[in-house]
C-alpha cells in the first residue's frame, strides 16, 4: 500500500497549513496531476472521484501551532496527521516535496511528486 501525501497553505499569510494522505483505489484515477496545471473545474471532479472510491484523510496544523513550532515544522505536523488518520499501515509514503516529516513509515520525498506519480 503506498500513500501520496501533499500540504496545501505554506504560503499564505495567515490560516492552518492542510495536508492530504491518499491511497488510491484500485485502477486509479484518470486526469491526476500537479493541481496547479489543472482547472478548477477538474480540480472538483477530481476531488469527487477520490473521496467516492479512494483510501483519503485530512491532517491539519492551526495557526497558535504554526507560531509555536514554525510553519515547517507544523507543516510536517500535518503530513504525520493525515497519515496517521488513514488507520492503515503503509508499505511507503511518497511525499510531494523535498522533506520528510519523522515518523515510522518508509518514505521517499519527491520533489515535483504529484506531476510524476499519480
Amino acid at each position: 500500500m503506498i500513500v501520496g501525501v501533499d500540504e496545501a497553505g505554506r504560503g499564505p499569510l495567515a490560516g492552518p497549513v492542510v495536508a492530504a494522505a491518499v491511497v488510491l483505489c484500485e485502477g486509479g484515477i484518470d486526469g491526476l496531476d500537479d493541481s496547479k496545471k489543472l482547472s478548477a473545474k477538474k480540480r472538483e471532479q477530481l476531488e469527487a472521484q477520490i473521496k467516492a472510491s479512494c483510501r483519503w484523510a485530512i491532517g491539519v496544523a492551526d495557526v497558535g501551532e504554526i507560531d509555536s513550532i514554525n510553519i515547517l515544522q507544523a507543516t510536517m505536523l500535518a503530513m504525520r496527521r493525515a497519515v496517521d488518520a488513514l488507520a492503515v499501515e503503509p508499505l511507503q509514503v511518497l511525499v510531494d516535496g523535498n522533506r520528510l516529516p519523522k515518523w515510522r513509515y518508509t518514505a521517499q520525498a519527491v520533489i515535483g511528486g504529484d506531476a510524476i506519480h499519480p
